[in-house]
């Protein structure tokens, strides 16, 4: 029995924890990570609940990469996130960290 129990709380821990096992270099390097922690809200919401909210919309990748890129504020609270140019970070690497959030 107490394995068992062991085994669920490992999976659901897990199941949790997913978006830390390997985030994009990117978003520390473009500062991503000074106002997002991956599973608690800093500044801005954690990824892990973004991710969430996103999942399973169609548009989710475009909608979120317009935000990052447009920056906004409202959906998650009063403070804006500024927006991030191509100078910050890439598309391509945007599109991979947006895609990666959305997996959490």
């Amino acid at each position: 029995m107490h394995s068992q129990f062991l085994l669920a709380a490992l999976l659901a821990l897990g199941s949790t924890t997913a978006l830390a096992a390997d985030p994009p270099p990117a978003l520390q390097k473009a500062g991503c990570m000074a106002c997002h922690g991956i599973d608690k809200k800093l500044v801005g919401p954690a990824f892990k609940d973004v991710g969430a909210k996103y999942k399973g919309q169609g548009d989710a990748v475009a909608k979120l990469t317009d935000k990052v890129r447009k920056g906004g504020a409202g959906v998650w609270g009063p403070i804006p996130m500024p927006p991030n140019g191509a100078d910050k970070i890439n598309d391509a690497d945007l599109k991979g960290a947006v895609e990666w959030i959305l997996k959490g």
